[in-house]
């Protein structure tokens, strides 16, 4: 495999406020994102592994019922099956790492 760059892959807003391109191999996705202040990302769950880095910025997470603030270099694992969402608190930068593959972002 040669390497990649985000820059390369489509840009796809997948909701309004957050745009995001995407990277997958056999076993997981990865996901660089963009979001704008306000942004509302509603409280959901999946069967992925998650774990959130943020490049920039500032990020409210809530993870099964419990609020985290995360700012610059700070990572938040989320395991599978477990209800989350959260606010873009001012524009931010991000990278979600997921196992096993989104099937849904291709």
């Amino acid at each position: 495999m040669n390497p990649e760059s985000f820059q390369n892959k489509p840009s796809r807003e997948t909701l309004p406020g957050m745009t995001g391109r995407f990277l997958h191999g056999e076993h997981h996705s990865l996901a660089y994102w963009e979001g704008k202040a306000g942004t509302l990302l509603p409280v959901h769950q999946h069967m992925h592994e998650q774990m959130t880095y943020i490049l920039s910025g500032t990020l409210e997470m809530e993870l099964d019922g419990v609020k985290h603030v995360l700012n610059a270099h700070d990572v938040l694992l989320i395991p599978p099956h477990t209800p989350h969402g959260g606010k873009v608190i001012t524009d931010c930068r991000l990278i979600d790492s997921f196992s096993p593959v989104r099937e849904d972002y291709k």
